[in-house]
C-alpha cells in the first residue's frame, strides 16, 4: 500500500531534483473532479517516496501531476500528468518519469 516516483532528466543523464509533484484521486461520483491527496518535491536522487498517507491510499483512478515548467525554465510541457488505475492497493506502485524539454516517457515500475 505505497506509491513512489522517480524523475530522470534524460537530456543531462541525471536525476531531476526539486520537481513539485502532487497526487490526486478521481472522485468516483464525478469523473471531472479530483482531490489532492499528497504533495512533495523530488529529492537529490530524483525520487519521491513515503509521501502518501496510508489511510488515503486505495483502489481507484489516480493521477500524478509533475510541475516541470520551472525545472526546464519554460519548455514545451508546463506539466506532465500521468493517470493510472490502482486495482490492488496492497501492492507497491512505482511510476517513473523519463523527462526532456520536449518529451517524456512513463511506465509502471517495480
Amino acid at each position: 500500500m505505497s506509491l513512489s516516483t522517480h524523475v530522470l532528466d534524460t537530456t543531462r543523464g541525471v536525476p531531476a531534483v526539486g520537481i513539485p509533484v502532487r497526487l490526486e484521486r478521481r472522485d468516483p461520483g464525478d469523473q471531472d473532479s479530483w482531490t489532492v491527496v499528497a504533495t512533495g518535491h523530488t529529492d537529490e536522487t530524483g525520487r519521491l517516496r513515503d509521501w502518501v498517507p496510508p489511510h488515503e491510499w486505495g483502489a481507484g483512478v489516480w493521477r500524478l501531476v509533475f510541475d516541470v515548467w520551472g525545472y526546464f525554465d519554460g519548455g514545451f510541457f508546463p506539466e506532465v500528468v500521468v493517470i493510472f488505475t490502482v486495482t490492488a492497493p496492497d501492492q507497491h506502485y512505482h511510476v517513473p518519469l523519463l523527462l526532456s524539454p520536449f518529451g517524456y516517457t512513463t511506465y509502471r515500475g517495480s
